[in-house]
C-alpha cells in the first residue's frame, strides 16, 4: 500500500460565475499535479459561489451530476491521473442541493449532498442530503466526503470511519465567525476516528461575509500535517499513508498504554443517538 500526496486548494471564487471558477479549478489542478498530488480538494460551492439570496437566484447555476462541470474536468483528471473533489450546487428534478462531486481519471464517480444545514447562504434554500454516507476506493485510498457544517457533528465522521475511510475531506465555507470550528473541528474529527482529515476552506468575500481560510490537513493522531495561516490563496500538500489510518490500535507503551477508538466503542449504550429529540 503506497502513500498518496493530497492537495487542499484554499481559493476565492466568484458568485454566479461558473466559467471563471471552472477555469480557476483547472489551473489549480495543473499546479497540484506538478507537485505530485493524486487527490485535490476544493472548497464548498467552489464552482458556483455560496451567498445566494434565494432559491430562484441560485437555480440557474445548479447542474445535474454527472453534468457539464464533471464532463469538463474528466479529460483533465485523466491526463493528470488524479482525483478531485469540488463543491457546487446540484439539481435533481425540482430539488436543489449543496453538493460535492468526485471526479477521477475515468470520469464522474459520485456526489455527496450536504446533510446538515445551517441558516446561512444557499443552505437556507436547499434540501438536506438524502443519500447514505459512502466511502469510495480510489485504488488504494478510501475517501469519504462531508461538507462544512457536517463536520461540526461527530456522527458523520464516525460513520465514514466505520465504513472504512482512510481520508475524510471537508470542503467548507467558514466565515470569520466560525474561527472556533476552523481551529478545532479538523484535529478532533481526525483524532477521534484515527483518520486523515482535510478541511478545505475558501477565502474572499461575498455579500457581507468574509471567509477566513485556515485550511488544514490533519494526521490520524490529530497533529497538523499542513495548514494555511490566514485568509489568502494557498495550496497545501501532505503525504498520507492509508495503512496508518487502517491500523486503529494505537500503541504508546506496549501492553500498558494502548487505545483503539473504534474497537473501544459501546454501541449498545448509544441508543439516544438514534432517537429523534423534540
Amino acid at each position: 500500500m503506497s502513500p498518496w500526496i493530497v492537495a487542499a486548494v484554499q481559493m476565492d471564487c466568484k458568485l454566479a460565475d461558473k466559467l471563471h471558477n471552472l477555469e480557476a479549478i483547472k489551473a489549480r489542478l495543473h499546479e497540484a499535479a506538478g507537485q505530485g498530488a493524486r487527490v485535490v480538494i476544493f472548497p464548498e460551492c467552489a464552482l458556483t459561489g455560496y451567498c445566494y439570496e434565494s432559491r430562484e437566484e441560485a437555480w440557474p447555476y445548479a447542474e445535474t451530476l454527472p453534468g457539464s462541470s464533471t464532463e469538463a474536468l474528466m479529460p483533465l483528471c485523466r491526463e493528470l491521473d488524479l482525483w478531485t473533489v469540488y463543491g457546487l450546487l446540484e439539481r435533481d428534478g425540482e430539488r436543489l442541493y449543496n453538493a460535492c462531486a468526485l471526479v477521477g481519471p475515468n470520469g464522474f464517480r459520485a456526489s455527496y449532498r450536504k446533510m446538515h444545514l445551517p441558516s446561512i447562504g444557499i443552505d437556507r434554500f436547499v434540501r438536506p442530503g438524502d443519500q447514505p454516507f459512502a466511502v469510495h476506493d480510489l485504488g488504494g485510498l478510501r475517501l469519504g466526503i462531508n461538507i462544512c457544517y457536517d463536520g461540526s457533528l461527530p456522527e458523520p465522521g464516525r460513520i465514514l470511519a466505520l465504513l472504512g475511510a482512510d481520508l475524510i475531506v471537508l470542503p467548507t465555507n467558514w466565515p470569520t465567525a466560525s474561527i472556533c470550528s476552523a481551529r478545532h473541528v479538523p484535529p478532533l474529527r481526525a483524532l477521534e476516528n484515527h483518520v486523515y482529515y482535510a478541511a478545505v476552506n475558501r477565502v474572499g468575500s461575498e455579500r457581507g461575509f468574509t471567509f477566513l481560510g485556515h485550511s488544514q490537513i490533519i494526521g490520524c493522531d490529530g497533529q497538523t500535517l499542513a495548514a494555511a495561516e490566514g485568509s489568502h490563496d494557498a495550496t497545501l500538500y501532505a503525504t498520507i499513508d492509508p495503512a496508518v489510518a487502517r491500523q486503529k490500535q494505537v500503541v504508546i507503551i506496549p501492553g500498558k498504554f494502548e487505545v483503539n477508538r473504534i474497537a473501544g466503542r459501546r454501541p449498545e449504550m448509544y441508543d439516544p443517538l438514534v432517537r429523534r429529540q423534540e
